[in-house]
């Protein structure tokens, strides 16, 4: 069994989660801090325009482009919540009780109107489906729900089902009776994949916790809350990730924020109290990705072209409708194993890494692959099969299409989120891409003069100092080093360290709670 590892980098103004199988690189998932949508947050909005055209509604959920609500995203339970919101927002006194609330048992038709549901101006109570992509608004679903990491519960719904991949019979109609013997009146069930072989305790426990999650958010409708206004957000990306994926092959999680930490280690109580210690605070000087060889792979991995086996490589283009893969052979063409032979195996090793590309890029909508020519079927049909086996633990809803006649595969996956935008080409900082450098010496000199501010105008005695590993080389190197100096005629406290991910005339300054230290910003020319 391939073991997994997460590594969570935090940062003032980003949080990023690398997913690692046997140390190699297979998702990335980067947000800023004040990220203003998530997947799952719950918003009162309010209806700004009807389409008629399309059968849908723009609702304004805060955002700068307003949301879109498809008439097929309401869900058939919509009056039932038009309801609730209505009774909720007028009592402003007590909460009613989902149990004992009676639902209005007029389902909207499937095939039905925006326009007689919806008017302008009404209030009305969304879920975020998809963040914003692109030029497109976010897309909303009134099929409010909360996910845990056993099952999904639904408001308004009374139906119980069960995930297609469990295969046993048998185990899904206990997982079904069990639930239906548990669950509060008019809550719906999904019971995801992960609650294969749970006792009821575990399910119970985490049903109640969901249910709790309802009653406490929707209690804000009573302050008169303000529209459009955030009513349940979505918990932590990297909690979020974590229930998602959180499976007995995770051997580590590392995190280099405290508080991140005690976040994740108590979603891990709770759900895996036997593998809490698993959960590590990273204290390592180097970054925690240059650390766990993760920079590396992201710099070698999202770049335009990507190379995957014995000189065999990838060339990835993205376009506002769709990706491209063209699959090159490289030096694998001067082989002696025959011209169908080396396609082959060239095609099922590109296979492995469009798989691991499509999760780490999380790349998404329509993405056609041009795999070398091959003349046998058979070969076609393994590279098909093969590429199926490698896509099956994709979490993303994703079709393939066998290889066409043209020699292309089809292939849909699901897009949630806009696509990761990683650049891994660099200016250069110091000749701006003239082809001509100055000194070392003169940047060293600027480093000099911010650990001097540091020291006297911002009285910090004890910092690290963040440069690319080459500066950080030059400032080491020799016995009687730059540091050495700096520290004699500065600051004992002062230390140089090695970030990969910065630029080669990059640098920051942190103190030893891990907080940038803020300089007065200098025109500076870098001049012998």
């Amino acid at each position: 069994m391939e073991t997994s590892e997460l590594v969570i980098d935090v940062q003032t103004k980003e949080v990023s989660i690398a997913v690692l199988e046997d140390n190699k690189l297979v998702e990335f998932q980067k947000e800023p801090c004040n990220m203003s949508y998530s997947v799952g947050d719950v918003y009162l909005g309010r209806v700004k325009k009807l389409m008629p055209g399309l059968n849908a509604a723009f609702v304004d959920v805060g955002y700068k482009k307003d949301a879109f609500l498809h008439y097929q995203d309401l869900g058939v339970r919509f009056n039932s919540l038009k309801q609730f919101l209505k009774a909720t927002i007028s009592d402003k006194k007590k909460l009613p009780p989902l149990g004992r609330f009676v639902p209005n048992v007029t389902e909207i038709p499937k095939e039905g109107s925006i326009a007689d549901v919806l008017k302008v101006g009404d209030e009305i109570m969304v879920q975020i489906a998809k963040e914003p992509i692109s030029t497109k608004g976010p897309r909303l679903t009134s099929e409010i729900s909360f996910a845990g990491r056993y099952i999904v519960v639904i408001p308004f719904g009374d139906k119980v089902s069960v995930s297609q991949k469990i295969k046993s019979n048998e185990e899904r109609v206990r997982l079904k009776q069990l639930i239906l013997s548990i669950k509060p009146k008019n809550f719906g069930v999904i019971v995801r994949t992960s609650a294969e072989g749970r006792r009821v305790v575990e399910l119970d426990t985490e049903l109640k916790t969901l249910v709790k999650r309802w009653e406490d958010n929707m209690s804000k409708l009573l302050k008169s809350p303000k529209i459009p206004s955030l009513l349940y957000e979505e918990t932590g990306r990297a909690v979020a990730l974590l229930r998602d994926i959180f499976n007995p092959s995770f051997e580590h999680i590392y995190i280099n924020d405290e508080p991140v930490y005690n976040e994740v280690r108590d979603y891990v109580s709770v759900i895996a109290p036997d593998r809490v210690n698993i959960v590590e605070l990273y204290k390592g000087e180097l970054p925690i990705y240059d650390n766990y060889a993760v920079t590396k792979q992201l710099k070698s991995g999202f770049g335009r072209t990507v190379s995957f086996k014995n000189g065999a490589y990838l060339i990835i283009e993205h376009t506002e409708a769709m990706h491209v893969i063209d699959v090159n052979s490289g030096n694998r063409s001067k082989s002696n194993t025959g011209q169908e032979n080396t396609a082959t195996d060239v095609n099922l090793s590109a296979a492995d890494e469009i798989a691991r590309q499509l999760r780490l890029r999380d790349m998404g909508g329509i993405i056609v692959v041009d795999f070398i020519d091959m003349s046998e079927a058979d070969n076609r049909q393994k590279l098909y099969d093969h590429m199926r086996t490698l896509m099956a633990n994709d979490r993303a809803r994703h079709n393939i299409l066998p290889i066409s006649k043209f020699g292309l595969m089809q292939i849909t996956r699901q897009r949630v989120r806009p696509i990761l935008d990683f650049t891994t080409d660099e200016v250069c900082p110091v000749c701006l891409g003239k082809g001509e450098i100055q000194s070392s010496f003169a940047f060293t000199g600027i480093l000099e003069k911010k650990v001097q501010e540091v020291v006297q105008n911002l009285k910090v005695k004890k910092f690290r100092l963040y440069v690319h590993p080459y500066i950080a080389a030059f400032v080491k190197q020799g016995f009687m080093s730059l540091q050495t100096k700096w520290k004699l005629k500065y600051s004992w406290g002062l230390k140089v360290i090695p970030d990969q991910s910065l630029g080669f005339l990059d640098y920051r300054l942190f103190d030893l709670d891990k907080n940038e230290l803020e300089l007065k910003e200098e025109s500076e020319t870098l001049s012998t």
